[in-house]
């Protein structure tokens, strides 16, 4: 530290966390500060223990989550192995992923006024309190609301209301809009960055979306696999000076850096290498020549999807005709015709709350929708048992937990298997080569709900893909993941796809959608707004109609002056060979 710099506001000195039941400490042995005022950002892989770190810092860990710490966390000069929780919410406010986790009353003015009001606050002061943060946040307007009735991004911005509210130095945000579709994610970072232009909090970030925080952040503290301390320091001297190492931990990096990189494999060198896809578009304009592109190859060998039909063609995996659901008496699906083709690999996005999980779920059979509206390679999905279902269709739950059942890893992976009466050495193989490919061999005899959040997404679709279904279908099956598990997972769906196995995914990850699916269908509102391959609907106004944004890549080239057969780019894949990514 410097001799004018501030005193540190968060202080962790060689920390280790070990949960109840493990062997192994993550985080393991870490220190690092935060001055009053910063962004620091927490990478790692899946499983390292950033989101067990965040919740050291309020307290929760060791005082309310079962687990051992050593080394001391010390926040606003309070110890918090001293402290109670009551006590240390007065130094930091605690956002996590899932805004319902955290809501308790019913008006958004209650719900920002609950945690000052059980600090004793006057209440004078709790009501100016919540009026300000209210419109911090841009929601004072709906104060009387239900917070039920808000955007799933309207929700997380209310939760950082409360943060707000209770006027602690120190925020923690845990992967804040791991659950948003990109018009929430927007509206989040658009709060963050008001928060952080006036300089009165210090926030830690744990988040995987790099694409929308990156240009907020001072700092980056960066795990490894086992939870030790790997890198420190400034934003663009780790993410730039020391790429090649985190590519080989697997952590996730900017789209706009990843392109960059590909770029350099095949000769184009982007100097500096850029972090956003602003600045990827001006080191673009910046070359004087680029080379000519190949032309683009077609999304996938499956013809464009055509309209529902009762024909009974059998090129068709799923067809859904006149389908409208509803959940109490809220219309969910209004008419939905559908036609997706043997082999597609389809993309099924939205906003928050335009019947994507819905729709994904009636196809699946795991909500009933009416008879004889939904044929999934000649299924009815309303009329068949359970083990017809399971032998045709490998479902993966947005929450993994919704679909645990056993008390081992192991044994959940072997429940599918044993239900299709396959026999004993078979099962003990296939569950053997799941733990394998998804990296939980050492955890197999784990409860699954002890697992970190990406281990719990691996075992949920390695559940789904033991059977062997030729239709899967995936809700948000990257959420929680690093990017070597995210890509790993997505080469095996790849491969199962080429395979002849029909892949529907249910994502807001829309350059996910860009590198990998051959269809994209748009619901907004309950109905199809759109549905065709990939590239034309990249290319049309289909998603902004929608709500939706375009993925940072393609708005990177779509921005491009100098070079205008590059402004087509929309996935890494079509650019010049070469890539590390």
């Amino acid at each position: 530290m410097t001799e004018n710099a501030p005193a540190p506001i968060v202080r962790v000195q060689s920390v280790s966390i070990r949960h109840d039941d493990r062997a192994a400490s993550t985080p393991s042995d870490v220190t690092f500060d935060v001055a009053p005022g910063e962004v620091v950002l927490i990478l790692g892989p899946s499983g390292c223990g950033k989101s067990t770190l965040a919740l050291a810092l309020n307290g929760l860990v060791p005082h309310a989550v079962p687990a051992e710490l050593t080394g001391t966390v010390t926040v606003g000069g309070m110890r918090t192995a001293d402290e109670t929780v009551a006590r240390l919410s007065e130094r930091v406010a605690m956002v996590f992923q899932d805004p319902d986790s955290q809501m308790v009353t019913g008006t958004l003015l209650d719900e920002v006024a609950f945690g000052p009001e059980n600090l004793l606050v006057d209440r004078a002061e709790v009501l100016a309190r919540a009026e300000e943060s209210l419109r911090q946040v841009g929601l004072w307007e709906r104060r009387g609301d239900n917070p039920d009735l808000l955007s799933g991004g309207g929700r997380q911005r209310l939760a950082i209301a409360c943060a707000l509210a209770m006027k602690t130095p120190i925020l923690v945000l845990d992967e804040p809009t791991a659950n948003l579709d990109p018009a929430g994610i927007e509206e989040v970072y658009e709060v963050l960055r008001r928060l952080v232009d006036t300089g009165d909090h210090a926030i830690v970030l744990v988040e995987h979306n790099l694409d929308a925080a990156i240009d907020l952040v001072d700092r980056v503290i960066v795990l490894d696999a086992q939870g030790r301390l790997a890198m420190e320091g400034p934003t663009r001297q780790i993410l730039i000076n020391r790429v090649d190492e985190l590519l080989r931990l697997g952590v996730w990096l900017p789209v706009a850096l990843l392109a960059a990189l590909r770029l350099r494999d095949a000769g184009i060198t982007l100097d500096p290498l850029p972090l956003t896809p602003r600045e990827l578009t001006t080191s673009l304009d910046a070359q004087d020549a680029l080379p000519t592109l190949a032309s683009s190859a077609p999304d996938s060998g499956v013809s464009p999807a055509h309209p529902a039909d009762t024909t009974g063609d059998p090129n068709l995996a799923v067809r859904v005709t006149a389908l409208d659901l509803d959940r109490g008496r809220t219309r969910i699906l209004n008419g939905i015709d559908l036609a997706i083709e043997r082999g597609s690999f389809v993309a099924i996005v939205g906003t928050n709350g335009a019947g994507k999980t819905t729709l994904l779920q009636a196809i699946a059979g795991v909500i009933r929708a009416p008879a004889g509206r939904i044929q999934v390679l000649g299924v009815d999905p309303a009329k068949a048992n359970a083990r017809t279902l399971a032998r045709t269709i490998g479902f993966v739950f947005q929450n993994p937990e919704h679909q645990f059942i056993k008390a081992t890893v192991a044994e959940e992976l072997a429940h599918g298997p044993q239900l299709q009466q396959i026999p004993v050495d078979a099962i003990e193989t296939r569950v053997s080569n799941m733990l394998d490919r998804f990296g939980l061999q050492e955890l197999r005899d784990e409860h699954p709900f002890l697992l970190s959040g990406g281990q719990k997404r691996r075992l949920s679709v390695g559940t789904a893909l033991i059977d062997g279904a030729p239709l899967l279908a995936l809700d948000e099956p990257t959420f929680g993941q690093d990017r070597a598990r995210a890509s790993e997972l997505l080469s095996l769906l790849d491969e199962l796809n080429a395979e002849g196995t029909t892949v529907l995914v249910v994502t807001h990850d829309l350059q996910l959608v860009a590198e990998h699916c051959s269809h994209i269908l748009v619901l907004d509102s309950g109905r199809v707004a759109a549905f065709g391959p990939t590239a034309p609907v990249l290319a049309s106004d289909a998603l902004e109609s929608a709500g939706l944004r375009t993925p940072p890549l393609a708005r990177a080239f779509r921005e491009v002056e100098r070079h205008p057969a590059w402004r087509a780019v929309t996935r890494l894949s079509d650019l010049p060979a070469g890539a590390t990514s």
